[in-house]
């Protein structure tokens, strides 16, 4: 997988990259168990500080995707499987859910508070773990 970063983005680039690792489990980029570069090496390869990798390993370790692998000294990806179907499901519910209005009529602009209003649910849900 090769990660870019875009610099103009007004998304901060840890978060960028957390994003991207988050697609590469998604679509089976990573298996369970593998390393992925160290924060030093990574650094190297994106031409940012090691802070910002060391940050956006540190929301996936949270996240449960990650892990230290102190025998490897690297960091792994983990649980990729559930993961994945974790978002496979998430994917599930949001084509249902456009079916769903495109059968009740609901416009475009409704579809999108209705989704928001859902994404600040499951926030508040995860906040309360």
């Amino acid at each position: 997988m090769i990660l870019e970063i875009d610099f103009n983005s007004d998304e901060a680039i840890y978060v960028q990259l957390r994003n991207q690792i988050v697609m590469g489990i998604a679509c089976a980029e990573f298996t369970d168990g593998q390393s992925l570069p160290s924060v030093r090496q990574l650094a190297q390869i994106l031409g940012v500080n090691m802070h910002t990798v060391n940050k956006a390993y540190a929301i996936l370790r949270e996240e449960g995707y990650l892990k230290l692998d102190r025998r490897k000294g690297a960091v792994v990806s983990v649980e990729t499987l559930e993961k994945q179907q974790e978002l496979e499901s998430i994917e599930e519910s949001l084509r249902m859910l456009v079916a769903q209005a495109i059968c009740k009529g609901i416009t475009e602009e409704e579809m999108k508070q209705l989704i928001s209003h859902m994404y600040h649910q499951l926030d508040r849900n995860q906040e309360e773990l």
